[in-house]
């Protein structure tokens, strides 16, 4: 499968309140954001014409930028329309979007008291974050080498651009070593999360599943949470040793991208995807469509 650059594509992206042509949707080389890191964002799926948690998203998105203190110039439902715009125009029923705002050209310094905000969302083709036979028998994990950072030292709970450079950076190392992808330890040496997604353990009908306040508290997630309980499973939410993994038979990660992806390996640990975690990747699979619930086993 030949490597299409992401830059290079027939369509539209909608920028700063209207449609530019994909291939002229620049910022200017003296981006704020491009040289410390102010910009957030969000991803989120198109299923059959309907954006999942939609509103959610914008909500968070908007969220994020207060965090990283400054406001975006459009409101939640403004930011709505735009992202069904963009879905709309670019003729996808099925799709990722990611709107993105960041700290414009007009100031290059450690302050940004003159930055304009700016606000893209672009929409293309995405099909599973891992490869679909591969989830079935459960993906293969290694440690990261970073650590979360403390609540103290970083806007944790923001989905900030700059968060990201650690997870890119075990992603591929991980990638490199022959692995699906990495997981990461918070400050205090907890289980923390993958590089993009949330991470949860079954231990007979418990599901446990690390606390947020050192990681984005996910939307997937949240769901996932609903979806489990539903299933008659205890969800736990904890902090959780490395060493206690051996105690979990299934493990799973969940995350727009990733949706819900059984696990079979993190470093040294084993598991096996069983019920639980096939039962909820088929629950999530047909709630994200529209679709009647199976009967849980």
């Amino acid at each position: 499968m030949s490597f299409v650059p992401i830059d290079d594509r027939d369509g539209w992206i909608w920028m700063d309140g209207e449609f530019v042509p994909w291939r002229e949707a620049k910022a200017h080389v003296l981006t704020h954001a491009l040289h410390y890191g102010s910009a957030v964002f969000e991803g989120e799926r198109m299923y059959d014409g309907e954006i999942f948690k939609l509103t959610e998203h914008s909500e968070r998105l908007v969220k994020s930028a207060e965090l990283l203190d400054f406001k975006i110039p459009y409101s939640v439902a403004e930011i709505d329309q735009a992202c069904k715009d963009a879905c709309e125009r670019n003729g996808f029923k099925d799709c990722y979007i990611r709107p993105l705002a960041w700290r414009g050209s007009e100031q290059v310094s450690v302050s940004a008291t003159h930055s304009t905000i700016h606000l893209a969302i672009a929409c293309w083709e995405w099909p599973s974050y891992f490869d679909a036979e591969a989830k079935k028998r459960g993906i293969r994990l290694t440690w990261a080498k970073y650590a979360r950072p403390a609540p103290n030292t970083a806007p944790v709970n923001s989905k900030a651009a700059g968060l990201y450079m650690i997870c890119t950076m075990s992603k591929m190392a991980a990638e490199e070593a022959g692995y699906a992808d990495a997981l990461m330890l918070d400050w205090r040496g907890y289980v923390a999360e993958a590089t993009g997604a949330n991470v949860f353990f079954v231990k007979g009908k418990e599901i446990h599943t690390p606390k947020v306040d050192a990681i984005l508290n996910g939307i997937t997630r949240l769901t996932l949470i609903d979806l489990a309980k539903e299933r008659g499973y205890e969800v736990v939410v904890r902090d959780i040793k490395p060493e206690e993994l051996s105690s979990f038979q299934e493990c799973f990660l969940t995350g727009t991208a990733a949706e819900v992806t059984p696990v079979s390996e993190i470093g040294e640990y084993r598991f096996t995807p069983g019920a639980a975690s096939l039962g909820l990747m088929d629950d999530y699979f047909r709630l994200v469509r529209r679709l009647p619930r199976a009967e849980a086993a």
